[in-house]
């Protein structure tokens, strides 16, 4: 399964042709995985969060690019009117009802956005485990130093929004703790 966020859905819109953001390794690795497990059953997820209607929902977008790639939609649900994460775990369920929890399902998001994805799924029933994608640190290597202050805004604005995200969601209950490991269901 991979959440939404990949798209603009406005430059789609005006051209006509999936337009990737920096979350496109999230549509990229999806393709990579139906191809290595081609009887999976697979789902993608993502309606509209834009406030302004652009007419085009992301798994339409994101139908159009697996085409695109060679990918068949033979096993492929998809679920158009999440507007947020706590929408794709829930209008995603209805979708596949208790293969939800009965199924092992794999969720391939932003690594920076899984903690809160996996949090939300893990409330809604789903037996998940983490796919993560599009890092923004390398991980292990040396500290660097570096002076990019557009780049650093960025990045912090990203890392409030998740921070911030975890924090409301937990207070709404739709986590069970602030930071969900990414391990089974049977780490909660």
């Amino acid at each position: 399964m991979a959440l939404g966020g990949t798209i603009n859905q406005y430059m789609t819109a005006a051209r006509g042709q999936p337009a990737l953001t920096e979350g496109g390794e999230r549509l990229t690795e999806f393709v990579h995985l139906a191809l290595r497990f081609p009887k999976a059953r697979l789902i993608f997820t993502g309606g509209s969060g834009a406030l302004i209607n652009t007419g085009v929902k992301e798994a339409d977008a994101a139908r159009l690019f697996f085409n695109q790639m060679g990918l068949s939609n033979r096993n492929i649900i998809y679920e158009n009117r999440a507007r947020n994460t706590y929408e794709n775990a829930l209008l995603s369920k209805e979708l596949v009802g208790d293969d939800a929890r009965t199924q092992r399902w794999v969720l391939v998001t932003s690594a920076a956005h899984m903690p809160r994805s996996m949090g939300v799924f893990r409330q809604a029933g789903w037996n998940i485990m983490a796919y993560p994608v599009d890092y923004v640190t390398a991980g292990n290597r040396k500290f660097e130093i570096r002076f990019r202050p557009i780049k650093g805004l960025s990045s912090l604005n990203n890392a409030m929004r998740e921070w911030i995200g975890l924090v409301v969601y937990r207070v709404l209950g739709r986590t069970p703790v602030i930071v969900p490991s990414p391990g089974s269901l049977a780490d909660n």
